[in-house]
């Protein structure tokens, strides 16, 4: 039987933002602080540095986001780690291979505050967004909470804890030594942000507390107006409405709205409650509003309630290109109508199908998912969750026609799925990799654990619009030790209805290891696919033709791709029915090292530093129409084996600065019908771009051409016109550093970066690729957060004040203070003319 879904199209993200203030909206009924800032922090365990007393002087200051992992040294594989202890230089792995190298430990956090006096009688919160790996957490002295899974958050009631009118201490310790067994850099410490949430004492939204579902109207070109007869839906079908890159209007919709909020009252007399709901546009006009009067029963005094449908006659639709968002504020009203609890969140309106017959649409247009897999760490930040470096990362992926993330294999911070849900991109949201003790932490068994961690992650997430489904694990069904005995079946239908009652809107997955196949016989499935909503395969997309002929029902997503086959693992599916790929790695992460001494992955298509690697125009090529031509030349290749996969390390260049005579291989990565390579004014001749061969389509080959100093250019013909063009000529002897700022609007709100990109220049101006100086920074009026380079191979940390240049380039990220400042950046370099950057933040 084929099947329609038809997925719920309104969600709520758990962002407070600030909206337009008609009188109702309280200033008073809710407070969320930021409590990053004037924190203290010591690296290693400490006999009672809880307590409130203890003298913490001597500790360093720091702010947060913070990862004290990354600012360890390297630890160097020991000769019992090597194959040949007579070979200092042999590519090893080690025990920390997996972790970037770098030893794991204990780090206190300690933070004194003095409660402000308008909190007195009020309902006083911290809430932390995640402490890795895990964490424990004190005020003055006493235990007031954990996390035993550190990429998920948890709060404390400490109302009664404060002391009044004197200083309190807030103290933390994160724990990295716990028996856990993750195969990445995880990073440890406060990585994400805490907020002190303060409510009235009585009457309260409780954690996460809305939800939001719609139903459908009478609309135009429903996707499920159209069903076979043998069709069904997830849930209500909803919203549809015509592509947003065709060029359709997205806006003029009916929708419907309801809202589900969780509170709490602990009033004695209350027999009824009042809830104020309002939606305004994404330009802060109020759209709708309406006040519910919902009974009370004593006896049940936390409580879901679902509030009245809101009709919205003209609605925006979210979409890639124009991901529109609402603000939704749901307020509780006492009797006299003074608001005793107030909660602000955006949401977008979207439908989405899915079928084997088309894949996946998003608001009646197919879409294909085109994304990367990558973990959750920001390079030379390590794990610090800032949200402008989460952002560079997310333009710079949209930039080249990536629309999807998936969160392998962990939920990543708040931030990222706000920018997400900002900028139009589609996410696959994870909560484990394997569904065992030692991959969630180590110190409380998995069966125990996942009914705590799955509805923090589910009421948390649930709402984004970005988000398309839900994948509850990543390669276990080859674990013989995975609870229940049966590869992961009988779990996952213990977690699937314990979602569903926290979301029903979107389909599950569970990412299949490309090796796990049925137990019987390669020619099925594993048990585990059988189970999900969505069949996820790492790599085997091989397999979609067969297993989708065999069990019809059956929709695909390569959840893994490798960025060694970018093309052929592409353009072998059918598009036309497969929900999409996310390649592994695509960007060059710390930790799983293919061995000493490169600190982690390096098989993306951008380096850790950000900057492009020639095969990113590849997936340009591939993922947008824009005309592209992009030279690449392959310096040397070595073979790894990666999950049971076969892949290879390729050093890809684009530039022109070489030795005479040197024979070189050359890929032109390209979408358009022909290419003519010229070198110094001579046609090397044109080559016709074979779309018919999926595995070199958009790569086109010139071997052993012979370099010559001066310039070579690709021209990109389409129906006989140049539309697009690469030229890169030959550098001369570096002179002078260069440095470009990528934040034009750097705000003075203590977590706002400036990535700072560090050149080596000729007297004309071109990066100089063989220029390697170590280049040493100064920095007045902010902080420098890191350092970084594209070298994965470097023994220079990333926490400290040089780098030394790689391929002519390094990069220094400043973090801004509080107040608005100016802030000069000087970088100096043996033999070149140094560079001086003058910048503002402002507020």
């Amino acid at each position: 039987m084929k099947r329609i879904f038809c997925l719920l199209t309104l969600c709520l993200t758990s962002l407070s933002i600030a909206t337009a203030a008609p009188e109702a909206t309280p200033t008073a009924s809710r407070q969320h602080i930021l409590f990053n800032f004037g924190w203290k922090f010591h690296a290693g365990d400490v006999e009672g540095a809880e307590a409130l007393n203890y003298d913490d002087a001597a500790w360093r200051d720091v702010n947060l986001p913070h990862d004290f992992q990354i600012e360890q040294p390297w630890v160097v594989p020991g000769a019992d780690e090597r194959p040949d202890a007579s070979d200092p230089g042999a590519n090893v792995r080690s025990r920390l291979s997996s972790r970037g190298f770098k030893e794991m430990g204990i780090g206190w956090y300690r933070k004194t505050f003095t409660p402000d006096e308008t909190w007195r009688g009020r309902r006083v919160l911290v809430d932390f967004e995640g402490i890795l790996y895990v964490g424990d957490a004190y005020l003055n002295g006493q235990f007031i909470g954990k996390t035993d899974y550190g990429y998920l958050g948890f709060e404390a009631d400490i109302s009664k804890l404060l002391r009044w009118d004197e200083p309190n201490v807030l103290a933390v310790k994160a724990d990295t030594r716990t028996p856990s067994n993750s195969r990445w850099y995880t990073g440890a410490g406060l990585y994400r942000d805490v907020h002190l949430v303060i409510t009235d004492p009585s009457l309260f939204f409780t954690r996460h507390p809305l939800r939001i579902l719609s139903k459908p109207l009478s609309l135009p070109s429903s996707p499920s107006s159209s069903s076979p007869a043998s069709s069904f839906s997830v849930s209500s079908p909803s919203v549809s409405s015509g592509s947003s890159s065709s060029g359709s209007v997205l806006g003029g919709f009916p929708a419907e709205i309801t809202l589900f909020a969780e509170l709490t009252c602990n009033e004695r007399n209350a027999k009824a409650l009042t809830l104020l709901t309002r939606i305004f546009d994404r330009d802060g006009r109020l759209v709708a509003e309406q006040t519910s009067s919902l009974p009370f029963r004593g006896n049940q005094r936390t409580r879901e309630y679902a509030l009245p449908a809101i009709h919205l006659e003209a609605a925006h639709l979210w979409d890639l290109d124009d991901p529109y968002l609402y603000t939704a504020e749901v307020s509780i009203l006492r009797a006299d109508g003074s608001v005793a609890d107030c909660v602000r969140s955006r949401f977008g309106i979207r439908q989405l199908d899915f079928s084997p017959d088309f894949g996946m649409k998003l608001n009646g247009r197919k879409v294909i998912l085109k994304g990367i897999a990558n973990h959750h760490t920001l390079g030379a930040l390590g794990a610090a969750a800032y949200p402008r470096a989460i952002e560079k990362r997310l333009r710079l992926l949209k930039e080249f026609g990536f629309n999807h993330i998936r969160t392998s294999h962990n939920p990543y911070s708040e931030s990222l799925l706000d920018l997400c849900d900002s900028l139009g991109i589609l996410v696959v949201d994870e909560l484990y990799d394997k569904w065992l003790t030692q991959y969630i932490g180590g110190r409380v068994d998995w069966t125990k654990q996942w009914q705590i961690d799955l509805p923090e992650w589910i009421r948390r997430d649930r709402n984004h619009p970005s988000i398309v489904f839900w994948s509850l694990g990543n390669e276990l069904q080859t674990y013989w030790n995975i609870p229940y005995a049966d590869w992961g079946v009988t779990p996952y239908r213990m977690m699937k209805p314990l979602l569903k009652r926290y979301d029903d809107s979107r389909l599950i997955t569970v990412a299949m290891h490309p090796r796990g196949r049925s137990q019987e016989t390669d020619s099925l499935p594993a048990p585990l696919v059988m189970e999900t909503d969505i069949a996820a395969y790492n790599y085997r997309y091989m397999y979609f033709p067969g297993d989708g002929q065999k069990f019809p029902w059956m929709m695909f997503y390569q959840s893994e791709a490798t960025t060694a086959a970018m093309g052929p693992n592409y353009y072998e599916m059918n598009l036309d029915r497969v929900i999409g790929l996310a390649y592994w790695g695509a960007i060059d992460y710390l930790g799983e090292s293919q061995g000493w001494p490169a600190k982690g992955w390096a098989q993306g298509v951008f380096y850790i530093d950000l900057t492009t690697k020639p095969n990113a125009y590849l997936a340009k090529s591939i993922f947008t129409d824009e005309p592209t031509v992009h030279l690449c030349f392959q310096e040397q290749s070595r073979p790894i084996e990666w999950n049971g996969v076969q892949q290879r390390i390729r050093s890809l260049t684009d530039h022109w600065t070489r030795t005479a005579g040197e024979e070189l291989n050359l890929t032109v990565y390209t979408n358009c019908d022909e290419v003519e390579i010229i070198v110094n004014g001579k046609s090397l001749g044109t080559k016709q771009n074979d779309r018919a061969n999926p595995k070199v389509r958009n790569q086109i080959r010139w071997d052993k051409l012979t370099y010559q100093p001066g310039y070579i250019e690709a021209l990109g013909r389409t129906n006989g016109k140049v539309v697009a063009r690469h030229r890169v000529e030959t550098a001369g002897q570096a002179v002078a550093l260069r440095l470009v700022p990528d934040n034009a609007d750097w705000r003075a709100d203590g977590l706002d970066l400036q990535h700072v990109r560090v050149e080596a220049i000729d007297k004309k101006g071109r990066v100089v690729p063989n220029a390697a100086a170590d280049v040493h920074f100064t920095v007045s009026g902010a902080t420098l957060a890191a350092v970084s380079s594209g070298d994965h191979y470097s023994d220079e940390l990333t926490q400290t004040d040089h780098r030394r240049l790689y391929e002519g380039r390094c990069l220094a990220i400043l973090r801004a203070g509080l107040q608005p400042n100016a802030v000069t950046l000087t970088a100096t370099a043996e033999g070149l003319k140094p560079a001086k950057l003058k910048m503002l933040t402002k507020h």
